[in-house]
């Protein structure tokens, strides 16, 4: 699948499959472990495949310092 990279802040790579669904969301990565996180109605994880927990709080944290233009690029995508 092709995976639209949004961001890459400390490594880790924050993306959209490109069949997504709602709730809002993004996949994170980092050294082969994922994780997703959703950013509607509040920014939640959702399940964590192995990331240590300082690298899921940066996920988290740049969850919080760019959701308005993670959300703006899901409509641009997804055209909800």
């Amino acid at each position: 699948k092709v995976m639209p990279t949004l961001l890459i802040a400390f490594g880790i790579r924050f993306f959209f499959y490109l069949d997504e669904h709602r709730p809002i969301h993004v996949h994170v990565s980092y050294g082969g472990k994922v994780a997703k996180i959703e950013l509607e109605p509040q920014i939640k994880v959702v399940y964590n495949h192995g990331l240590k927990e300082q690298t899921l709080k940066k996920a988290v944290s740049t969850c919080e310092n760019y959701r308005d233009e993670f959300i703006a690029e899901w409509f641009r995508r997804f055209d909800d």
